[in-house]
């Protein structure tokens, strides 16, 4: 009897859990790799609906040198039906991954080359980041190193929100600072400020890999839909800078 009930609480422990996992609609992120002239990059993002528990994925082949998707770079799948107790989504990515293999083949992905990385993002007090405030806007600034070579890097994310409720609309862009060996520093801006997205409450810089000459930034995203929070991936890429 002792046994059944331990079990009962444990099960239930487990559902609201995983309840709390959906309804906050987490996306899981996937790096698949780089082409050989690192030219190409290209990643994934899958999970379940809040809402319908139907597992769901998107595959994304970005254009390194113009910080762009490629030509039909943007894949979506989405399961007809919802998963059962104890599944992911996963299933949702690699059925989307099948089905794209010609376009991931076409731009030479190798999922294999998955790039160095420099930065991983750690939370701290569970959901929680270091903000600063600067000029009206929010700034998330992270400094790492590459080893390798021996340059040093400071990166500041500044986030810009308009408006609220459904009208809220956000942008942002990294300011980059690259201090080499011999102390040389040079300055980059990447992302696109005047690209706004709706509904996109904050951004945070989760990963920065390198590759050849790429240097990706992996950004989360906390976009508001109804009652939900989604969490969120995309990539921001610089090209051509002496890693």
């Amino acid at each position: 009897m002792f046994y059944k009930k331990t079990l009962y609480i444990l099960t239930v422990i487990l559902f609201l859990g995983t309840s709390g996992l959906w309804a906050r609609d987490t996306a899981t992120f996937v790096d698949l790799g780089f082409s050989p002239d690192s030219n190409t990059f290209m990643f994934a993002q899958y999970g379940v609906q809040a809402g319908t528990l139907r597992p769901w994925a998107e595959l994304f082949i970005v254009d390194v040198p113009g910080n762009n998707f490629v030509s039909g770079g943007i894949m979506a799948y989405t399961h007809d039906s919802p998963v059962v107790f104890g599944q992911d989504g996963s299933g949702a990515f690699h059925s989307a991954l099948v089905r794209n293999a010609p376009i991931v083949e076409r731009h030479r992905i190798n999922h294999s080359i998955q790039g160095r990385p420099l930065f991983i993002a750690h939370r701290v007090f569970g959901d929680q980041y270091l903000v600063c405030y600067v000029d009206n806007s929010i700034s998330n600034m992270i400094e790492f190193r590459d080893f390798q070579t021996g340059a040093s890097y400071r990166a500041t994310l500044v986030t810009m929100i308009e408006g609220s409720g459904a009208a809220l609309r956000s942008s942002f862009h990294i300011n980059v600072e690259r201090q080499a060996r011999d102390g040389t520093r040079i300055n980059y801006m990447v992302g696109s400020p005047h690209l706004s997205h709706p509904q996109v409450t904050s951004y945070r810089i989760r990963q920065v890999r390198v590759f050849g000459d790429a240097m990706i930034f992996i950004i989360e995203t906390h976009r508001q839909e109804g009652g939900n929070i989604a969490v969120r991936y995309m990539v921001e890429a610089l090209q051509r800078i002496p890693f």
